[in-house]
Order: structure tokens, then sequence, then C-alpha cells
């Protein structure tokens, strides 16, 4: 094995399941690494849906050898509490690591170990507003899958751990390893588009005004209907100039930029349920062609509705299994 083989994953009770079952997986499924899990006493720990995971060793046990250690997240609710033993460990850890990786919210044990201060990160896209306010050195990047900043590097939500390993297996063992393993998996080797399209749908919390309410509540109930500044205005009994004022002020963009976000939610739906082509879709959303759509789409979610519908979907998919090879 060489200098790049040892790979060990920090945890403690009430660890993220998918975040260390995933990029274990694709470790495992390239071949050539050790991977080891490791807790803060050397008992199992009990993940957030109540699985045991049997560990190999306590952290005070592992030595000087690990090339890559791996700290995922923990639970909405938890990832500002996290365990001082943990911190402390990964802190001793992280000094004789080649790099450093955390998933999911797994940065904010990162941050508390003071291994962020200064650099670019991310983390899961509902809790990048709270890490950066408990810890304003970070400079965090919300919309990123993942960000290496020097030998750290952080990764999105949950599933962000699969595209973080893939991306260190390619740097290690190169690119067509990672592409057979991202095929094994049956997953994206790197997927286009960042956290936005997921969060584009929880972005806009409910506005104080009640007019502005009330024009929210004419968008959501027909998002095709005639939704310029003027006519809204016109239907609420106010200026355009303070209706405008008021998404401003509350939503931070202008009323076009939200008629275009919910127009793009709408069409999420379609293409994620149905069969419709595209340029029907664009239709029956309001953007009058598929082109229109497609820049919408691009400027909301960075990725095309052709794109989105494939990667979104419901659709059996059977595959052979096979592994490839070591």
């Amino acid at each position: 094995m060489d200098a790049t083989g040892d790979v060990v994953f920090a945890l403690s009770d009430g660890v993220l399941l998918l975040d260390v079952a995933g990029p274990v997986q694709v470790f495992d499924s390239a071949g050539g690494y050790r991977v080891r899990l490791a807790s803060v006493d050397g008992r199992a720990v009990r993940t957030d849906v109540g699985v045991s995971l049997g560990v190999d060793l306590a952290l005070s046990e592992v030595g000087g050898d690990v090339d890559t250690l791996v700290v995922p997240g923990y639970p909405r609710d938890e990832f500002a509490g996290v365990v001082p033993e943990l911190v402390d460990g990964v802190r001793r850890l992280a000094a004789g690591a080649r790099r450093v990786v955390s998933v999911c919210t797994g940065a904010f044990v990162l941050a508390r170990a003071g291994l962020l201060d200064g650099r670019r990160a991310t983390t899961h896209w509902q809790a990048c507003a709270a890490l950066a306010e408990l810890y304003p050195g970070v400079r965090v990047e919300p919309d990123a899958i993942y960000v290496r900043d020097g030998p750290v590097v952080t990764s999105a939500g949950v599933t962000a751990g699969i595209d973080v390993a893939l991306a260190l297996v390619g740097e290690d063992r190169g690119e067509d390893r990672a592409r057979a393993v991202a095929k094994y998996l049956v997953v994206f080797l790197q997927r286009p588009g960042g956290q936005s399209q997921f969060r584009a749908r929880h972005a806009v919390s409910g506005p104080r005004s009640a007019t502005l309410r009330r024009a929210l509540d004419l968008v959501a109930a027909d998002p095709s209907g005639d939704h310029r500044l003027a006519t809204m205005a016109g239907a609420l009994a106010v200026s355009e100039r303070h209706l405008s004022r008021l998404f401003r002020r509350e939503l931070a963009m202008t009323c076009g930029q939200f008629v275009e976000r919910l127009r793009v939610e709408a069409a999420q739906t379609l293409l994620e349920s149905g069969e419709e082509p595209v340029p029907a879709v664009a239709r029956a959303c309001g953007f009058g062609s598929a082109e229109t759509m497609r820049r919408a789409f691009l400027r909301v979610l960075g990725v095309s509705p052709s794109a989105y519908r494939h990667r979104f979907r419901l659709a059996d998919q059977r595959t052979a299994p096979w592994r490839p090879v070591s």
C-alpha cells in the first residue's frame, strides 16, 4: 500500500450514517486504501438513524500514519454542539495528516478545531449561514459541492461525501479509476451545478408585509400568469415603486427575479414527475419558449432543464452487478 492509502474516519455518537457509508464505499471500491473507523473511546457509535457502527480503534490510538482524515457530519439540531473530545482528537490527527476532509456538517468540527480559520469552506446548504455566523473567520461558499483550500477539503450535504471521495480517488489513483468507481456506484463522477439546485425552493422566507405576502400568493397560485410589476401593483392597489421597494427590502430580489424563481420551481416539479417535452413545460410555466426557460434554469440552478430532468425524475434503473478491478 502506498502513502496515500491510509484513511481514518473520526466519529462520535449521532454521526450521519450516509456521511460515513458513502465515502467508505468509494474508497473500498477504488481499492488500495486502508479505511479505519475511529471513535472517541474506541467503542461502537450509534448513528443518526439508530444503526450502530463498529469501529477499529479509539482516536487516541491512531498513530501518525494517517494520510487522509475524514470528519463526517451530524444532524441539523446538533451540528453546533460537537463533542469536545472529538474536536481535540481531530485537531491532533490533522496536524500530521496530508489532508483533512469534512462531509456535510463535519465542517463545524473542523471549524471548532481551528482548522478553517482564514480558509474557504462549505457545508450543507441549510447550515451555511450558521457556519458563517458562528465562525466569522471562515469564508463560506454556500453553493459549492466541495471546496479545497490547501490541505483542507470541505463538502456539502450528505451525498456530497461521495463527490469529494471520488475527487480524492481521482487525485490518488487517476481519473480512470474514479470514473470506474462512479460507474459502479451509478453516480456522477462530477455532478453539474451547485447546491442552489437543492436550496432554491427554500430560499424565500415569509415576508412581514401583508402586501408582499399577497403578491407572493398571486404568483404561487398561477406561476404562468401575467406578473409584471405594473400588473401586480395594479392588482394590489399600490404603486410600482412601493411594491418594488418591498421586494428588495424583504426578499433582496426584484419582482421579476421572484417570478422567475417561482416559474423555475414549477418547472422543476413537472420535469421531475412528468414526461411532457421541455417546450411544453416552458409554456405551461409561463416562460414562453424553451430557450427562455433554459436561460432561467442556468441563472437560478446552474443546470439546464434537460440536465435537471435527467438527474431528478423518477425512473427505474436496472444495472448488472459488477465491481471495478482493484
